[in-house]
């Protein structure tokens, strides 16, 4: 089967005094997801999956459109710091040199999780789907940590943060087979993006 990992759009920032931020998709991230969903329109797909936080769900829902398929949430593909009462993007805290961006670089983990909790979870669940859609092609809504800890797991890494980053509304395919074997078939596929004049990640610009 094929895996497709997909991690969400550009969201807005939001920093709360209490509670998960769970924010929402900015409105350039809406435009990457209809990008996104158009360009996988013409790919057949089994099901379409996605992270209970909104992010996730509204990156999700073209690609669900675009093939007559729900959106299925999936707990075990919730970020790292799902709980957390802020979230700003990465480009922002990177542009401000934000002690939160300094923290980040130096791998420091903010979380109720552990970090081998985390990617346990991640591939306990991803490795469930797997096994629910033997000979299919699905995908994934998901975020940057999720796809780090399962490619990380399929490449044998250790646990971190991130050994890469992955681009907003980036997909990341993996062929995983029936007796175990799994390979990395793309990473980081963008081309929906280009000439867009929308905001790819931390590394590109627009």
């Amino acid at each position: 089967m094929e895996l497709l990992l997909i991690r969400h759009g550009l969201p807005v920032r939001r920093e709360l005094q209490e509670g998960p931020a769970d924010p929402e998709l900015a409105e350039a991230g809406l435009a990457q997801a209809e990008r996104l969903g158009a360009y996988l329109a013409s790919e057949h797909l089994d099901a379409v999956y996605a992270s209970p936080l909104r992010r996730a769900h509204q990156t999700a829902l073209p690609i669900a459109a675009a093939h007559g398929l729900p959106v299925v949430t999936e707990d075990s593909v919730a970020e790292w710091d799902r709980d957390s009462s802020e979230y700003v993007p990465v480009e922002e805290l990177k542009a401000a040199n934000d002690p939160r961006w300094q923290a980040m670089l130096r791998g420091e983990w903010n979380a109720e999780e552990t970090p081998q909790e985390f990617r346990q979870r991640v591939v306990d669940g991803i490795e469930r789907l797997i096994a629910a859609h033997a000979g299919h092609r699905i995908a994934v809504s998901c975020h940057g940590g999720v796809i780090n800890g399962y490619v990380a797991h399929v490449l044998g890494l250790p646990e971190s943060n991130g050994f890469f980053y992955p681009n907003y509304t980036s997909i990341h395919r993996i062929a995983a087979a029936r007796g175990g074997e799994r390979s990395i078939l793309s990473l980081n596929e963008t081309a929906h993006l280009r000439g867009t004049g929308l905001p790819v990640g931390i590394f590109q610009g627009r």
